[in-house]
């Protein structure tokens, strides 16, 4: 079972609505509000200007409210505080999330842009599995590090992420973009699909979604 529990099967708003705070000797996360059944409100500074631009996005897209602040030894590098932005989401997605009764539990989405395009499904299964596939188009520009970020900086991100919702997470990206384009991509597509495998389907009448009754 999950370790969190809603105060009430089902999940209402309020139930669905969480704190977080990380602090290691590298890294100061907090996440001070979110709510899963939000409007898509978020105030998110990270000191990495681009992956603020990527939670934004995908906060909007999901329509999570979510106010976050983080800080590290970016004087390093970027990686520890990118890796520790992606599992304290993940731990705030499945406190928030509790015992997980009525959601859809899966979903899936694809988002263009511009030339590039992103296809990102999800399971929240209590199972953690990641992949991320590119499916470029051969005249499709060899893709760098820009704007303080990278491709392998958001795989680090997503895979701590997914690992820390324990859930399974595939993300393939294709066409002919830069950076920027397949990321933006992707992270709207995250938040959509979270926000639809979040939902809480009345047919499920409390109902934890699993045939074996158990996640």
């Amino acid at each position: 079972m999950w370790p969190f529990g809603n105060k009430k099967a089902g999940g209402k708003n309020k139930d669905r609505v969480t704190k977080y705070k990380r602090v290691s000797k590298e890294t100061q996360i907090e996440i001070s509000h979110f709510n899963i059944d939000g409007k898509g409100d978020s105030k998110v500074s990270t000191s990495i200007g681009f992956l603020d631009h990527m939670i934004t996005l995908f906060a909007y897209h999901g329509f999570f409210d979510l106010d976050l602040t983080a800080k590290g030894d970016t004087h390093v590098d970027n990686h520890h505080l990118n890796e520790d932005i992606g599992i304290a989401l993940g731990e705030t997605f499945k406190k928030a999330l509790g015992d997980c009764k009525g959601i859809k539990r899966t979903a899936f989405a694809e988002v263009p842009m511009d030339k590039a395009k992103a296809k990102v499904s999800v399971d929240l299964s209590n199972r953690s599995a990641f992949d991320f596939q590119e499916r470029r188009g051969s005249s499709a520009n060899e893709i760098k590090d820009d704007e303080g970020y990278s491709m392998d900086l958001a795989k680090d991100l997503l895979e701590s992420f997914a690992n820390k919702v324990s859930m399974n997470l595939h993300v393939e990206v294709s066409g002919e973009g830069d950076m920027h384009h397949y990321l933006e991509a992707v992270f709207k597509a995250l938040g959509m699909v979270m926000d639809k495998a979040t939902q809480i389907d009345p047919r499920r009448a409390g109902e934890v979604p699993s045939s074996k009754g158990i996640l």
